[in-house]
């Protein structure tokens, strides 16, 4: 099979972060390394849960587009990451979104629990805002760039299965 430029409209990213120092930081990164996706921000898991599953404030599907790709913090107010986690890989609409979870925990246990879930790669926040940038830096390189993602079924043309961020098949 060959491979065609997509060219729809980036596949958004959702991330789910309480703090909104450490969002900021990660939209400031990925807008300096040139990201066009869209990012969407929920505070807590209960907002994510709602923004997943357009619920409430979120109802809306063309305001809460189904992103390619979650970035989960696990200690979160209300639901947390875990449980959120957990959620998604259950559910047969979302489970295919891949989850990468960015948080200051190192605990072995989060960890091993995580990819138990289905976590697709877990990350721990450096500290300094140097080390963080050069985290989300990281980041991008492998799932904006190295990596190839199933677009949403909701955001692909009809008839066609689109891959990634920048392929279709």
């Amino acid at each position: 099979m060959t491979r065609r430029p997509y060219t729809g409209p980036p596949t958004p990213i959702l991330v789910v972060e309480d703090n909104p120092e450490d969002f900021e930081a990660t939209r400031r990164a990925f807008d300096h390394s040139g990201l066009v996706n869209a990012l969407h921000h929920c505070p807590d898991g209960d907002a994510a849960l709602d923004y997943l599953h357009r619920r409430g404030a979120y109802a809306d599907a063309a305001a809460s587009p189904r992103p390619g790709l979650v970035l989960l913090d696990l200690n979160l107010p209300g639901t947390d990451g875990r449980d959120v986690l957990l959620e998604i890989k259950a559910d047969r609409h979302l489970m295919r979104i891949p989850v990468v979870v960015l948080t200051t925990s190192a605990d072995e246990r989060d960890i091993r629990a995580c990819y138990e879930a289905g976590a697709n790669s877990y990350i721990r926040k450096p500290v300094d805002l140097p080390g963080f940038m050069a985290a989300i830096q990281r980041l991008q390189d492998y799932w904006m760039e190295v990596v190839i993602l199933p677009v949403a079924p909701d955001r692909a043309p009809p008839g066609r299965f689109v891959f990634g961020l920048g392929t279709e098949r």
